[in-house]
């Protein structure tokens, strides 16, 4: 049946929640919303009883690596599709499939799983790909292997766009490198998300790769320079650039809540993307896990390095979502983050939003926080 209607919920939109509301939805996409509990019986339509819970749009993960004891970066479809379905599970509807740095051969691998996946995905769909490196400062690798970190190198970032095409979205690069300002104009050509992350720049040298295209921060605060008051860093110059957005990893551990309030106050929900930037721990807990060429430990969801070191997260975003709410953010502007502002970010149009003509990706939660179903295209998965 290509037509449903979801009645008796409380939909979240950006600037506003619409309680007791109605939900139509035909081949796939919304096609209108009633502000009230419809009386209207058409035996067209499959009812679906919310039962006063919470709708929101379908979550968009621009960084995820691995979920449920898979790491997409082993050249596998069965990782790919496990973490489409572990995501569409914790209420994200589309992804972006991240990479860490690695040989050549390992990304072309990953990159070309990735592409036999992309129309038959078990659960959330891929909105494409992210490159996490390997053109990133060995200074601030945080999980990254070193012995693959490499400076820029236009010939092989050819290579890898001949093989993955328009697929490539999202690319974090160390700007400061040799090279660096050369890629982010190649990069821009290609019409990709340039992010900075896993980076030494300094105030002055951020301000430049902003102005070259850069637009986006990777897992801001995490794995660049600090601030400090004669020496602002990335993270200032990224503040004051208005077109620049910023990705938070929400889990009480790689960001202290001031900061996320912080974050939020100077970019608002539209300059802030919520992330999970999980590896296969994610969904599994705590135990000893190969991430990245490292060994990595899992103690109380926490994911550390032999050294201490932060690797990734294991958080998901319907956790990351009730986190950001915790942490004092409105859930409106909470929603946005994790829906309308990636969606916009990646160029998404029909997506982000529960907004008539916009695909039917939506996720029913408790006032926990706890998925009861995600739907896609109208599907509930």
């Amino acid at each position: 049946m290509n037509h449903k209607m979801i009645t008796n919920v409380n939909v979240l939109l950006p600037h506003q929640l619409l309680p007791s509301s109605t939900v139509w939805i035909a081949d796939g996409k919304i096609e209108r919303i009633e502000t009230q509990e419809s009386l209207q019986i058409d035996d067209k339509y499959e009812r679906i009883d919310g039962q006063g819970m919470w709708l929101i749009p379908g979550m968009i993960d621009v960084h995820i690596h691995g979920a449920n004891g898979y790491d997409m970066m082993d050249g596998t479809e069965a990782s790919i599709q496990e973490v489409s379905r572990v995501c569409a599970a914790t209420g994200c509807t589309s992804f972006l499939a991240t990479s860490v740095s690695s040989t050549i051969e390992d990304l072309l691998n990953m990159i070309r799983s990735v592409k036999s996946v992309i129309g038959r995905e078990h659960g959330a769909k891929i909105a494409g790909i992210h490159l996490e490196g390997p053109y990133l400062n060995p200074k601030r690798k945080g999980m990254q292997n070193e012995k693959y970190l490499r400076h820029p190198d236009l010939d092989e970032m050819k290579l890898i766009f001949q093989e993955a095409g328009s697929l490539i979205k999202m690319v974090t690069i160390a700007p400061e490198l040799p090279g660096g300002l050369e890629l982010i104009s190649y990069l821009k050509e290609q019409g990709v998300v340039i992010a900075v992350a896993h980076s030494d720049a300094t105030y002055e040298e951020a301000k430049e790769a902003f102005g070259a295209g850069a637009s986006h921060v990777t897992h801001c605060f995490n794995g660049m320079r600090p601030i400090h008051h004669r020496d602002p860093g990335l993270i200032v110059a990224a503040f004051e650039e208005p077109h620049v957005s910023l990705q938070a990893i929400v889990d009480q551990v790689h960001l202290h809540p001031a900061i996320v309030r912080l974050m939020h106050r100077i970019k608002g929900p539209e300059g802030m993307v919520l992330i999970t930037d999980a590896l296969q721990a994610m969904g599994l807990g705590d135990g000893d896990y190969l991430f990245g060429g490292h060994h990595v430990h899992v103690t109380e969801g926490i994911a550390r390095l032999a050294d201490g070191t932060l690797a990734s997260s294991t958080v998901t975003m319907n956790e990351a979502l009730r986190l950001t709410v915790e942490n004092g953010i409105p859930i409106t502007d909470a929603v946005q983050m994790a829906s309308t502002s990636p969606a916009r970010i990646l160029g998404l149009s029909s997506k982000g939003k529960i907004e008539v003509g916009f695909d039917a990706d939506f996720v029913l939660l408790n006032e926990k926080y706890e998925v009861q179903w995600t739907m896609i295209a109208g599907v509930i998965s």
